[in-house]
């Protein structure tokens, strides 16, 4: 199932990308207190990046990167998670996903699972490449594909459910 998407591309010079994108940084600092309350919810939901996917696919790239950036620096000086030396690798991944899905959706002008899921995968697999350059622990950069697989079905699948709802708005 596809539906065409009316791209609302927001330039940095507008306010309505700042207010767009706090609304969600705000979903993105919500979100993972929630999923937080479950051991080890954090690193098996994901849930720092949905937002920024829904942000980039439908808002463009620009509010997906505010969003991909504010997020995981303002939950950790809130609330100390991510943990700052796990910032660089969550703030790589969160901007290929804001550049990958805002690029998909430019590109594709319309959204399905499996768009969704090559965005997913795509900054993943880029984004553990990163991470192993980070940190120099492949077991560590692999984290995501070995926890973290429920955390993606819930990007791809619920993402894909917020913005053919926000696309009908």
């Amino acid at each position: 199932m596809q539906n065409t998407i009316r791209l609302q591309s927001l330039p940095f010079s507008s306010v309505r990308t700042y207010l767009t994108a706090a609304i969600f940084i705000l979903g993105n600092i919500l979100l993972p207190q929630l999923f937080h309350l479950v051991p080890q919810g954090g690193v098996t939901w994901l849930p720092i990046y949905f937002f920024t996917l829904i942000a980039a696919y439908r808002y463009g790239w620009r509010v997906g990167l505010l969003t991909a950036v504010a997020s995981p620096l303002v939950n950790s000086l809130i609330f100390g998670m991510p943990a700052v030396a796990g910032l660089p690798a969550i703030i790589l991944k969160s901007i290929l996903l804001a550049s990958v899905a805002g690029y998909t959706a430019y590109r594709f002008r319309r959204v399905s699972i499996m768009l969704l899921t090559a965005v997913v995968l795509g900054y993943h697999l880029i984004g553990t490449l990163g991470e192993w350059a980070l940190t120099g622990d492949f077991f560590l950069a692999c984290q995501d594909f070995r926890i973290g697989i429920p955390g993606m079905l819930l990007q791809i699948i619920g993402g894909y459910f917020v913005i053919r709802y926000l696309i009908r708005k």
